[in-house]
């Protein structure tokens, strides 16, 4: 049991590199609006919803949240607060969509679940904090870039999660154990 769970424990703590690597990825791309990330580092967090439960793909995204935060100097900052409350809603909501719907939507549909729950919340703080009412201004192609960014990593996701075979030893590992 103890060995188990800290098996699971190393899996995540090297999701959580895996989160902070495709980050620093994305910052090689230029944005196409401020705010705006295609969300690479939920690739990791996917993957994992479809592995352990709840609670470690919570502590995944905390990892994920925090060590962005430490390189990116944004701790202090709105933008860790942006940062965390998005992570934390995509993640809760994929979470669920994964559990209530997981033989009728596939990592796609989570992700695209993900990502609108990232993006309402981010606009919810971006009115009540920063900009007022102005910021529903931005909120439709927000939103919309948000859908297609989650179509993107919900199909990289899903033909990672069909196509490898690393995956499938550890999904074989924590089906036996």
């Amino acid at each position: 049991m103890i060995r188990k769970q800290y098996e699971r424990l190393e899996l995540i703590a090297f999701m959580g590199a895996l989160c902070l690597f495709f980050s620093t990825i994305e910052y090689l791309f230029p944005k196409p609006f401020p705010f705006f990330r295609l969300g690479l580092a939920n690739l990791p967090v996917l993957v994992t919803i479809t592995l352990f439960p709840a609670p470690y793909v919570l502590l995944l995204v905390l990892l994920k949240v925090l060590g962005h935060g430490l390189i990116n100097g944004t701790l202090a900052s709105y933008v860790f607060l942006f940062s965390t409350s998005g992570s934390f809603a995509s993640a809760v909501v994929m979470l669920g969509a994964w559990y209530l719907f997981r033989n009728r939507v596939s990592l796609v549909g989570v992700s695209v679940f993900g990502a609108l729950a990232s993006n309402v919340v981010q606009i919810f703080l971006s009115v009540t904090f920063i900009f007022g009412r102005s910021a529903w201004i931005i909120a439709p192609p927000f939103i919309s870039l948000g859908v297609v960014s989650g179509l993107v990593v919900g199909l990289f996701a899903e033909r990672f999660s069909e196509q490898s075979r690393w995956l499938a030893r550890v999904r074989d590992h924590y089906a036996a154990a």
